[in-house]
C-alpha cells in the first residue's frame, strides 16, 4: 500500500487533488483508515492516477475521465477510445472557433487609429517617484511573448503619473504628483532596464525631469539623466482591472506575517504556465488575516502563490498593511493603509477541490 503522499509524488497529482477525485469518486483509494481517515492506494491505482493526470491535462471532462479509469482494467477499450475521439473533435472545433474569432479581433485592433505623436515634460518629486517605482517594479512581465507587459507604464494625466506593471498573475499600481503637463493623456511602456536605470537616479535629490518625446523618454536628476526608446506596445487597461467590489480586510503586521508566511502551511500547487509553486491559503476572520490547514473547509479562503505575496509584502515597504480578500475567485489586494491609490493585486489560484 501506498501513502496519499506517495501517490501523489509518483503520479503528479497534488495530495488535494486525490482528496478531491476521491470524493467525487473517480479514483477511490483502497483503504481508509477508520478513525485517521487517512487514504492508502494500492500499486495498480498509480497508474490510475498517472493516466488521471494526462486526462486531467488534455481537459478531458470529468465524467469522461471516470468512465475511462473505469475502462482501464478492462481488455475491451472500445469505448474509451470513443471517448477520446470525440474530445479530440471538440477541441479541434473549439480551436477552429478560437483562430476565427481571433482573425476578428486582430482586424479590429488593426484598424484602430494610430495615437498622435506624444509630447509632455513634466517636473516629479524624486522620493516620491522612487517609491512608486519600488512598488509596482516587481509585478513587470518577463515573458518575451508579451512584450507589452515587459516593462512599467508611466501614464501622465493631468496633474497626477500613474505607474503601473503586470504579468497577468499580479498587477500593482501607484501615482505620483506631476508638475507642468498639459498637454492630453500621455502613456509610455518604460523597458524595465531603463526602468532601472530611472530609479537608479533618484537615490539622492528633491525632484527629477520627466520628458516624452514621442516613443523616447528621458528621466533628469541633477546633472545625471537615463534615457531610452519605448517599444511601441498598447499597455492593457489598467484602471478597468482594478475596479474591485469591497472585500474583508485585515491590518498585519508584515514582520510577523512573513514569518507566518515563510514557516506556515502551504499546498502544492503550479502557475498557469505549468511551473511548481506554493500555495498560502488566506481567510478574513474579524479583522484579522488566517492561514489555513489544506483541509479546513471554507467557502471564503482565498489561495496565492506564497512567493508573490512575499514579493508584494516587501514592495509595500512599511510595516502595516492592509489586506483585502474578496470572493475566492476575486483578486488579492495588497494596501497601504495611508495610501488607498498605491496597492498591489495577485490572482488567486484555483484549487483542485
Amino acid at each position: 500500500m501506498r501513502s496519499i503522499g506517495e501517490t501523489a509524488r509518483d503520479s503528479g497529482l497534488g495530495v488535494s487533488a486525490l482528496r478531491f477525485y476521491d470524493r467525487a469518486g473517480v479514483l477511490v483509494p483502497a483503504h481508509v483508515d477508520p478513525v485517521t481517515g487517512y487514504r492508502w492506494y494500492g500499486p495498480e491505482q498509480v497508474d490510475e492516477a498517472r493516466l488521471l493526470a494526462r486526462l486531467r491535462r488534455a481537459g478531458l471532462p470529468l465524467a469522461d475521465i471516470r468512465l475511462a479509469l473505469a475502462g482501464w482494467p478492462g481488455r475491451d477499450s472500445g469505448l474509451v477510445r470513443q471517448l477520446f475521439e470525440a474530445h479530440l473533435r471538440r477541441l479541434e472545433r473549439g480551436l477552429a472557433e478560437a483562430r476565427s474569432e481571433f482573425s476578428t479581433v486582430r482586424s479590429l485592433f488593426d484598424h484602430k487609429e494610430n495615437p498622435m505623436t506624444q509630447h509632455a515634460r513634466v517636473t516629479v518629486p524624486a522620493p516620491a517617484l522612487a517609491a512608486a517605482l519600488d512598488s509596482v517594479r516587481f509585478a513587470a512581465g518577463t515573458d518575451p511573448e508579451l512584450p507589452a507587459l515587459g516593462g512599467v507604464l508611466f501614464d501622465l494625466d493631468g496633474p497626477t503619473l500613474h505607474l503601473a506593471a503586470t504579468d497577468r498573475y499580479r498587477m500593482a499600481v501607484a501615482q505620483v504628483p506631476a508638475e507642468g503637463h498639459e498637454a492630453p493623456r500621455t502613456q509610455v511602456v518604460v523597458p524595465s532596464p531603463l526602468a532601472d536605470a530611472m530609479r537608479a537616479l533618484l537615490a539622492d535629490g528633491t525632484s527629477a525631469l520627466l520628458t516624452v518625446d514621442g516613443d523616447r523618454v528621458t528621466l533628469e536628476a541633477g546633472d545625471r539623466q537615463a534615457a531610452g526608446t519605448c517599444p511601441d506596445h498598447d499597455f492593457p487597461d489598467y484602471r478597468r482591472l482594478v475596479r474591485l467590489p469591497e472585500g474583508r480586510r485585515a491590518l498585519v503586521d508584515v514582520p510577523a506575517f512573513r514569518t507566518a508566511l515563510e514557516n506556515g502551511p502551504v499546498v502544492a500547487g503550479e502557475t498557469r504556465d505549468g511551473d511548481a509553486c506554493d500555495l498560502s491559503l488566506l481567510t478574513v476572520a474579524g479583522a484579522e488575516a488566517v492561514l489555513c490547514e489544506d483541509d479546513e473547509a471554507g467557502p471564503d479562503r482565498v489561495a496565492v502563490n506564497r512567493a508573490y505575496l512575499l514579493e508584494a509584502l516587501a514592495a509595500g515597504a512599511t510595516d502595516r498593511l492592509v489586506l483585502e480578500l474578496g470572493a475566492p475567485t476575486a483578486p488579492l489586494a495588497v494596501r497601504r493603509p495611508d495610501d488607498e491609490t498605491s496597492f498591489s493585486l495577485l490572482m488567486p489560484v484555483r484549487l483542485p477541490n
